[in-house]
C-alpha cells in the first residue's frame, strides 16, 4: 500500500514524501480501514514540524482523522462490520490503509458526504468539548478571536444552541459581513477605531466572563481588553506561532486566570465524548452540519497538499485522498 511518511522533523512540504509499505493487520480491539479522505489539520503540520504537544517516533505517517471503509475487524470488535463506512480519530491516516481503535470509530450514514465525515472530530468535537468545559450558565457572555476560522464558526453556532452569547473578533470588516451571511451575529472587526466600545454596546454592559484565545502573541491583549475582571482566558491555539503575551498586571490586579485546552487530553468523560460525537453525526445526517473540502490530493502529492493548506483564502480544508 502507499502512505505518506517523514523521517525527520521539519517544514512539512520539504520532509514529506510517499512510500510503499505492507498493509497493516488489525490487532485486538482494532479495525483496519481503507482510507477514503483525510483532512490536513494545523496540528498535523505542527506535529510534522516537531512543534506539537508530542513527537511520534520516526519514521512516522501523519494524519489524525479520516473517513473510510472497514476492511477487517480485530479480535473482540463486534459493533462494526466489514464494508461499513466509518469516521473518527486515529493515527497514520494519510495512507491507503490505517489502523484505528474500534472504540473511536462511528458508523456514518449514507446521507453524510465524505467531506463532512472526514472532519467530524478535530473541529466540531473540539468546539463542543470546549463549550462543555467553560462552566458558564445560559445567558452568559463569552468572547473569542479568530471567529471566522472553522472552530470559531462552530463555537458561535453551538454556543447559541446552549444559550451562551458569543462575541466574535475578526481582523477585517469584510469578515464581519461574511459571518453575518452565515447567520453568525455579534461579530466585531478589530481594525475599526474604538472597537471595544462596540463590543460593550453589543453586550449591553453585561460582563464577558470567558475568552477563547486562538492566536497567541498579542491575541490575548485583544480579548483581555473586553474580558471582565475575574474572567478566564482559555488558550485554544497559537495560529501566529508566537508565545502568548499576558501582562502581570492582568493576573495580579484584575484576577484573570488562564488555562489551556487540548483536544487530545480533554477534561470530558469518554462516555460524554461519545454522546457529543453522536450529536455531530446526527447533525450531519440531517444536513445541519456541512464541512467543505477545498481540494483533495493523492498521497503522491502530499507535499503539494501541505503547501496548499498554508495558503490563505481557502473555503475549506485541504485533504488527502486514499485512492
Amino acid at each position: 500500500m502507499k502512505r505518506a511518511v517523514y523521517s525527520q522533523f521539519g517544514t512539512p512540504e520539504k520532509v514529506l514524501g510517499a512510500a510503499e509499505a505492507p498493509k497493516p493487520e488489525a490487532g485486538p480491539g482494532q479495525v483496519l480501514v481503507r482510507m477514503v479522505l483525510s483532512p490536513v489539520h494545523n496540528h498535523d503540520l505542527m506535529t510534522i514540524a516537531g512543534q506539537y504537544g508530542f513527537k511520534p517516533g520516526l519514521p512516522a505517517v501523519p494524519g489524525t482523522e479520516a473517513v473510510g471503509i472497514v476492511e477487517a475487524l480485530g479480535e473482540g470488535v463486534t459493533h462494526l462490520q466489514v464494508g461499513q463506512r466509518v469516521a473518527g480519530g486515529a493515527e497514520g491516516t494519510w495512507a491507503q490503509y490505517y489502523l484505528a481503535n474500534a472504540a473511536r470509530l462511528v458508523p456514518v450514514p449514507e446521507s453524510v458526504d465524505d467531506e463532512t465525515a472526514c472532519q467530524l472530530v478535530s473541529m466540531p468535537l473540539s468546539a463542543k468539548m470546549l463549550l462543555e468545559t467553560l462552566d458558564v450558565e445560559p445567558g452568559a457572555w463569552i468572547v473569542q478571536n479568530a471567529a471566522n476560522g472553522a472552530v470559531g464558526k462552530l463555537v458561535a453556532r453551538y454556543g447559541q444552541e446552549r444559550g451562551i452569547n458569543v462575541v466574535g473578533l475578526v481582523r477585517r470588516q469584510d469578515a464581519v459581513e461574511q459571518l453575518k451571511a452565515l447567520g453568525i451575529a455579534n461579530v466585531v472587526a478589530t481594525d475599526a477605531e474604538n472597537w471595544p466600545e462596540t463590543v460593550r454596546a453589543l453586550t449591553g454592559g453585561a460582563p464577558i466572563v470567558r475568552a477563547i484565545e486562538s492566536l497567541g502573541g498579542d491575541g490575548a491583549a485583544q480579548v483581555l481588553s473586553v474580558l471582565a475582571d475575574g474572567g478566564q482566558v482559555i488558550s485554544f491555539g497559537a495560529m501566529t506561532g508566537r508565545p502568548l503575551k499576558i501582562s502581570a498586571g492582568d493576573l495580579l490586579f484584575r484576577g484573570i486566570t488562564v488555562k489551556g485546552f487540548w483536544g487530545a487530553r480533554p477534561p470530558v468523560k469518554p462516555e460524554r465524548i461519545g454522546q457529543l460525537l453522536g450529536e455531530l453525526v446526527a447533525d450531519a445526517a440531517a444536513g445541519k452540519l456541512k464541512l467543505p473540502i477545498e481540494k483533495a490530493y493523492d498521497i503522491d502529492q502530499v507535499a503539494e497538499a501541505v503547501a496548499a493548506s498554508g495558503e490563505p483564502g481557502r473555503n475549506g480544508k485541504i485533504a488527502i485522498r486514499g485512492a
